[in-house]
């Protein structure tokens, strides 16, 4: 990962101005510690923080073309920059990095080219001989970008909101699978598949395909040059990405650099599901483990930061970054700069547990439809900006477009949750690398009930910043919240806690305006907690909070009597 910042139509270009965008690029570093770049042009600035994954030596950044009028600042990886370079044969490439292409791409297809680009990408563009720029993100929001408007006119860019949140009046999160465009004035979506329109698909399932698919993903995310390794909470989301990458890694040009056997990383309290399963899954597959254990103690105490750099007060959010957080620095710290990791499976298969209650598969499919648009929101932030804290990249195989177009094509009526034919949760996931001449995993692996990574680190996580903020937020603080917070007010002590530490970060009514709000059951949106009464009284966004699904589900929590508490009832 990268940090960008781009300022299109400063009035001011002076001298006092450069050194604004140098510090405000600064406040980007963590994403990018290995260099620093700026392009000035006139009224326009293109600044980089560079962590250097692919063609560390020469790959430095903003890019341009032959001639330097194309100028381009990219945070992301390009998979198929290889493939793309065989269609600009007559140009001319400076390096070796994947994102180069960018620049070559747009000289010779104008703005039309982003749905050529196979990756992971936030990025802007400025041509110099016309001063027009675009920006663009990628088709699901794996990156984040934000964009923002100066008092002066002025058109901001940025990887993270801190860099723009001071010298801009309005800011927004940049929509994922968009193009802004200076020549046509506006924002236009470049990404549509066919599931966007949330139409139910009727395509047979077909396991093998499905398999096929994924296992290219994966190999594609072996595009590196600096020691990587894979994120292994013993899920099977995360196990089937470690299993994968094993069988490929021998064949990968990262093992010719970095060796054949794959690292992977676990984080837990002491005695937590996640680490008990990850340890078994790390035996059967014989990686090089390490496992990392944390306090309920030393996440309360990471928590300011950790809204800091993940920009958000959503609950579940926080609650999974934090111990994140704390693995990336540990990862860091063992000369590891890019992992692979296994968000973006629940979104697409329905894995989250309260899919039990969908009433049918139409309502399943546009409830997977609405969580993979909503992902850059979520999980895409957390497992991008938790990790760029400290310098790591982690990419996302199960958000690869053409996987998801394929398991997004798939009938739903295959991914229904149906006991009475044995399927579980992601059941055609499961079934599809239940291979019993070459297991990929342990069975009671591969079918193991999911767990949230805030659940499966340790229950006495959530249990404890539960308490946590029981001490700090009073019942009459809690009563008043639609007063202090009228937009997306805190409905729990939690979440009225984690609020008051954003807001000293992020004081303006824009950035609060960039976190969703809404009822959530079990990481549900708001539309799906409908489909059951009993989840209206008991608005937790754990899995445990899944009532009859989960099997360590809570008895009431706290929060319904919170809930009960601020309408006035006993």
């Amino acid at each position: 990962m990268c940090g960008i910042l781009a300022v299109f139509g400063c009035v001011d270009n002076s001298q006092a101005k450069r050194s604004r965008i140098i510090e405000l690029s600064r406040r980007l570093r963590h994403r990018g510690p290995d260099w620093s770049g700026l392009h000035c042009h006139g009224d326009c600035y293109l600044a980089h923080q560079r962590l250097a994954i692919v063609d560390p030596t020469s790959g430095d950044q903003p890019l341009y073309n032959e001639d330097k009028t194309v100028v381009v600042t990219v945070n992301g990886e390009i998979y198929n920059h290889k493939q793309l370079r065989e269609k600009l044969k007559s140009h001319q490439f400076r390096t070796g990095s994947d994102c180069e292409v960018i620049a070559h791409l747009y000289e010779e297809y104008g703005e039309n080219f982003v749905d050529m680009l196979d990756g992971m990408f936030s990025f802007v563009l400025l041509d110099t001989r016309d001063e027009s720029f675009i920006a663009a993100r990628d088709a699901i929001g794996i990156t984040p970008l934000y964009m923002g408007w100066g008092l002066d006119g002025s058109v901001w860019f940025a990887s993270e909101m801190k860099a723009l949140s001071d010298d801009c009046e309005q800011f927004i999160s940049f929509p994922p699978g968009h193009i802004y465009s200076s020549k046509q004035g506006g924002l236009r979506r470049w990404y549509n598949p066919p599931w966007y329109s949330e139409q139910i698909p009727s395509t047979a399932y077909d396991p093998l395909i499905l398999r096929e698919a994924f296992e290219k993903a994966v190999v594609k995310r072996l595009m590196t040059d600096v020691p990587f390794g894979v994120l292994l909470s013993g899920g099977l989301d995360s196990s089937l990405v470690a299993a994968v990458t094993c069988r490929h890694l021998a064949d990968s040009e990262a093992a010719r650099q970095w060796g054949s056997q794959l690292h992977t990383f676990c984080i837990g309290l002491k005695g937590s599901p996640d680490l008990k399963a990850a340890r078994e899954v790390a035996n059967y597959l014989q990686t090089r483990h390490h496992e990392f254990h944390f306090t309920v103690q030393e996440g309360i105490d990471a928590l300011e930061e950790v809204i800091y750099h993940i920009e958000t007060y959503d609950v579940t959010t926080i609650r999974a970054s934090t111990p994140m957080f704390l693995m990336s620095r540990k990862i860091k710290s063992l000369g590891v700069k890019m992992v692979i990791s296994g968000e973006g499976s629940d979104e697409i298969f329905g894995g989250y547990l309260y899919f039990h209650k969908a009433p049918n598969k139409e309502e399943f499919h546009q409830e997977t439809c609405r969580k993979i648009k909503a992902l850059h929101l979520y999980d895409c932030l957390r497992a991008n900006k938790s990790t760029s804290a400290w310098g790591v990249e982690s990419r996302v195989p199960f958000l690869d477009k053409e996987f998801i177009n394929i398991a997004m094509s798939i009938d739903p009526e295959w991914k229904m949750i149906r006991p009475d034919l044995g399927r579980i949760e992601k059941w055609v996931l499961r079934n599809a690398f239940d291979d019993e001449k070459n297991p990929y995993l342990p069975k009671h692996i591969l079918y193991r009930q999911k767990e949230q990574f805030s659940d499966g680190v340790g229950y006495s996580w959530i249990d404890g910043l539960r308490d946590h903020a029981e001490k700090h937020v009073t019942d009459a603080t809690l009563m008043n919240a639609r007063f202090i917070y009228p937009e997306n007010t805190p409905t729990t002590k939690e979440a009225y806690y984690y609020r008051t530490i954003f807001e000293k970060f992020f004081p303006k009514n824009a950035a609060r305006s960039t976190v969703p709000g809404g009822p959530s059951i079990a990481c549900s949106t708001a539309k799906a907690v409908e489909w059951d009464a009993a989840w209206a009284k008991n608005p937790d966004p754990s899995g445990r909070a899944a009532l009859g699904v989960h099997a360590d589900a809570y008895k009431e929590t706290e929060d319904s009597k919170t809930e009960n508490l601020m309408n006035g009832s006993p």
